[in-house]
């Protein structure tokens, strides 16, 4: 073969792979939901006064990265490329218990944790993930341990919950719409927590959560 001909070929074949490239999808990304408001509308309630503050939290290393992790095996998980987290995954956790809590417990402030973060709330919230598993088509899974720290080591509340959803369907959307739900259910445990712990001087009552379907 000439060196023209050898020529041709390396260029036919980077012709390839750049159209190659050129064709892949674009990467789609997600975002986990807060639950939906359990307020009763038209009707307003006085803020109890002490506030919260939820993080940080930890995920396995597995699952601590910017792709969706999925279940393909028992012992196997395939990485998304072109699925991916819309922000980094601890970040999303903290970000939507803080806002389930805020619905449940009407305090007057609930954040999730920054380095920002002033240390001044009455309640502190560290929730360490165990399992955070995706099954697409199947269910999303996630073990959880929290604990509630009161102000100042006055106090603290431990806890154990593990949430499955279906998913409903065979859609990405439709797996972390499952993994928002189970969060909802993990949210409503530590929230009857925290009503607890500050019973004695709430100045409101815990409203009713619409828990979804658990089990371990």
């Amino acid at each position: 073969m000439t060196r023209a001909c050898v020529g041709l070929a390396v260029l036919s074949f980077l012709a390839g792979v750049l159209t190659g490239c050129g064709s892949s999808p674009p990467a789609r990304f997600y975002v986990l939901s807060v639950a939906p408001s359990v307020a009763t509308e038209g009707t307003e309630q006085a803020l109890a006064d002490y506030s919260v503050t939820v993080g940080p939290v930890s995920l396995p290393d597995a699952i601590d990265r910017p792709q969706l992790v999925v279940r393909v095996g028992a012992n196997e998980v395939a990485l998304l490329e072109e699925h991916r987290w819309a922000e980094p995954l601890q970040g999303e956790i903290a970000r939507v218990i803080a806002g389930n809590l805020s619905q449940l417990l009407d305090a007057r402030r609930v954040m999730a944790y920054s380095p920002q973060t002033t240390g001044d709330e009455e309640y502190r919230v560290v929730v360490d993930i165990q399992r955070f598993d995706s099954a697409p088509g199947q269910s999303a899974q996630i073990d959880a341990l929290w604990t509630v720290n009161g102000a100042e080591g006055s106090a603290r509340k431990t806890g154990r919950t593990v949430a499955r959803e279906s998913t409903g369907g065979d859609s990405y959307d439709a797996l972390v719409a499952a993994h928002s739900r189970a969060l909802a259910t993990v949210s409503a445990k530590i929230a009857e927590a925290i009503h607890s712990m500050n019973s004695t001087g709430a100045k409101t009552p815990l409203p009713a959560a619409a828990s979804p379907a658990v089990a371990p």
